[in-house]
C-alpha cells in the first residue's frame, strides 16, 4: 500500500542517517504529511463502510489563483453523527457537470462510491442547486436516492438579506452602520480618539464590528457594539468635527435610527440562536424544522401593540439620555440645487418617522411580516411529503412512528420495512418513557433500538440522521485553509495543501491512531519532520 511504502521510506531514511540528523528535506516532509493524511482518510473511509450509508456536503471557494472544492461527508457510526472532510480538490472547470464529475471521482478514489448516498447539501448558487442542470441534478443521475437539501444556514442568511432588500429603511440603516465602522477603523487617528473617548467615559473598551453579507451574526454584534458605545461615538464624532463626522452624527442623532437599532437588536436576537443551532454537526433535519418554526412563531408573537409600545418606550428613554428629540413626521424638501445632477446617494428626500404608530406601521410590521414570509418560503426546499416522513422518525413530532410516513420514506431508499417492527417499537419506547428515560431526539431513538430486534426501523432512522442540515463543515474547512495557505506557504502544491488541511481539520482522528503521537505533536508545533520516531 502507498501508506506502507511511505512508512518504510521514513524508516529507511532513519536508519541511513546519523542519529543527530533532522529530516528537513521537502521529500521527507511531504512523505510524512501524506502518510498522516492517508491515515486520517483510511479511518474515515472505514467508518463510512461500517455505517453503510453517507451524505455529501460540498462547497467551493477561491484560494489565491485557484478554486478549491471541499467535499465533506456525514454518516452515523458508534452511536454518533459525524461530519468529516473527505477531500480537498482543485477544480479547473466551474460548470455543473464538471463539479459533479469531480465529486464522483473523489468518492471513487476513496472506494466509497458504491455505498448508499442518501442526500447532498450545497449552498443556493445556481450551478449547485439547479433542479435541471445543477450539480444536484447531475449527481442524482449517479445516485438516484440522494435528495437535495439547500443548506439551512444559508437559507436563514437569505431570509435576513431579502428582508433588508425589501425594506428600504432597513437597507439604508445597515449601510449606515457599515459607514460608522469604516469611519473608525480605516483611520488610526479616529480609532485612537474612539478608544480615548471610551476610556474617559469609563466605558469598557469595545470595538465596532464589520458587517458581512454572508454572516448575519455580525449584524447583531455590530448593533450591540454601537449601543454599548453610543455615548463614546457621539462624543468622538462631535470632537472630530469633519464633514463626514458631522454627517454620521446627524444621522445617528435621530429618533428613527435609535428605533431601528433597538428593533433589529430584538429581532436578530430571536434568530441568533437558530443560526448557531443550524451549524451543529449533530442536528437533524426534523429538529432544524422545529427550531425554524419556533423562531417563526416567536416573530409572529412580536406582532402586537404591546411589543410596539414597549419598543417605542425603550427608544424614547434612550433618546432622552442622549438628548435626541422626537421630531414630527414631516417630509423634507427636495434640494433643488442638485436637481440637474446624477448622484449615488439620497438627496434628503424622505420622511422622518417618529410617532409610535408611524414607526410601527412603516418599520416594525413590514420587517416582521417579511421575515416570517421568507422563513416560510425558503425552508421548504425539501419536498413537504418527504419532510413529513423524516419528522416521523423524531420523538418530538406529532406523527412519530406513523406507519404510512415511514413506509413511504423507506420506499424511497429501497428499505423493506416491516409494520410489525413499528408496532413493537411503539410499545418498547412507551415502556422507556414509563421507566423515566424517554428518548429526547432522533439519535437517542436510534441508539435505543436493537439491531437484531428492529433492523429495518433502525436503518430508516439512520437514513434520517444521515441527511445533512447545512454545509457549514465545508465553510469551516475553508476557514482552516486560510490559516494554512498563508503568504509563507504560497508555493506549496495541491497535494501537500490537501494533506495539511486533512491534518489540521481532522486532527482528532489522527490523535488516537497508533504510532502517530510524535507526528501530531510536531505538526501542532508547525514542524513537519519526524524528530523522534517510536523506539522498538
Amino acid at each position: 500500500m502507498q501508506k506502507e511504502r511511505l512508512l518504510c521510506k521514513a524508516e529507511i531514511n532513519r536508519y541511513n542517517t546519523p542519529s543527530n540528523a533532522t529530516y528537513l528535506s521537502p521529500e521527507s516532509q511531504n512523505d510524512m504529511i501524506e502518510c498522516c493524511a492517508q491515515e486520517i482518510t483510511d479511518t474515515i473511509v472505514s467508518e463510512m463502510s461500517t455505517s453503510g450509508m453517507y451524505a455529501i456536503m460540498a462547497d467551493e471557494a477561491r484560494d489565491g489563483q485557484s478554486e478549491q472544492l471541499a467535499l465533506c461527508v456525514r454518516y452515523v457510526t458508534e452511536g454518533t453523527v459525524k461530519e468529516r472532510l473527505l477531500a480537498l480538490a482543485e477544480i479547473k472547470s466551474f460548470d455543473a457537470q464538471s463539479i459533479a464529475n469531480e465529486l464522483q471521482q473523489q468518492l471513487q478514489m476513496r472506494g466509497v462510491a458504491g455505498l448508499k448516498c442518501v442526500a447532498q447539501t450545497y449552498d443556493g448558487a445556481a450551478v449547485m442547486s439547479g433542479s435541471k442542470g445543477g450539480v444536484q441534478a447531475h449527481f442524482r443521475v449517479l445516485h438516484p436516492e440522494a435528495i437535495y437539501v439547500h443548506c439551512y444556514a444559508h437559507e436563514l442568511n437569505l431570509v435576513l438579506c431579502h428582508t433588508c432588500r425589501a425594506i428600504p429603511e432597513a437597507a439604508e440603516f445597515f449601510s449606515f452602520l457599515e459607514n460608522v465602522y469604516s469611519f473608525f477603523s480605516t483611520s488610526l487617528v479616529n480609532h485612537h480618539k474612539f478608544k480615548e473617548a471610551q476610556s474617559k467615559l469609563g466605558i469598557a473598551s469595545a470595538e465596532l464590528v464589520q458587517l458581512s453579507n454572508t454572516r448575519w451574526a455580525c449584524q447583531l454584534r455590530s448593533i450591540n457594539a454601537v449601543l454599548d458605545t453610543l455615548t463614546a461615538i457621539f462624543d468622538c464624532l462631535s470632537a472630530i468635527g469633519s464633514p463626514m463626522a458631522v454627517g454620521l452624527r446627524a444621522k445617528l442623532h435621530k429618533f428613527s435610527t435609535v428605533y431601528l437599532l433597538l428593533m433589529f437588536q430584538s429581532l436578530l436576537s430571536i434568530t441568533e440562536g437558530l443560526h448557531k443551532f443550524l451549524q451543529k454537526e449533530t442536528v437533524d433535519l426534523a429538529e432544524a424544522c422545529f427550531g425554524k418554526q419556533a423562531v417563526c412563531d416567536t416573530l409572529i408573537g412580536k406582532r402586537t401593540d404591546a411589543f410596539a409600545t414597549e419598543l417605542y418606550d425603550r427608544t424614547k428613554a434612550l433618546c432622552e439620555i442622549h438628548n435626541i428629540p422626537e421630531a414630527d413626521a414631516a417630509r423634507k424638501r427636495k434640494q433643488r440645487k442638485m436637481g440637474e445632477f446624477v448622484v449615488e446617494t439620497s438627496l434628503g428626500l424622505g420622511t422622518e418617522l417618529s410617532c409610535s404608530q408611524t414607526l410601527k406601521t412603516e418599520l416594525l410590521l413590514p420587517c416582521l411580516d417579511r421575515m416570517v414570509c421568507e422563513l416560510d418560503q425558503r425552508f421548504s426546499t425539501v419536498d413537504a411529503g418527504l419532510l413529513k416522513d423524516i419528522q416521523a422518525c423524531s420523538p418530538n413530532s406529532k406523527n412519530f412512528l406513523d406507519t404510512s410516513c415511514l413506509t413511504e420514506f423507506a420506499k424511497h431508499y429501497g428499505i423493506d420495512v416491516k409494520t410489525e417492527e413499528m408496532l413493537v417499537a411503539r410499545n418498547f419506547l412507551a415502556q422507556k418513557r414509563e421507566a423515566g428515560c424517554p428518548p429526547k431526539d432522533m439519535l437517542a431513538v436510534h441508539n435505543l433500538l436493537d439491531d437484531d430486534m428492529f433492523p429495518s426501523l433502525k436503518e430508516i432512522i439512520q437514513v434520517a440522521l444521515t441527511i445533512p442540515v447545512s454545509s457549514c463543515s465545508c465553510e469551516r474547512s475553508f476557514s482552516a485553509l486560510r490559516r494554512l495557505h498563508s503568504w509563507l506557504r504560497k508555493t506549496m502544491g495541491q497535494k501537500r495543501l490537501a494533506s495539511l488541511a486533512a491534518m489540521s481539520i481532522e486532527g482528532e482522528v489522527l490523535g488516537p491512531l497508533s504510532h502517530n503521537s510524535v507526528i501530531v505533536a510536531t505538526f501542532k508545533n508547525r514542524r513537519y519532520t519526524l524528530m523522534r520516531p517510536p523506539t522498538k
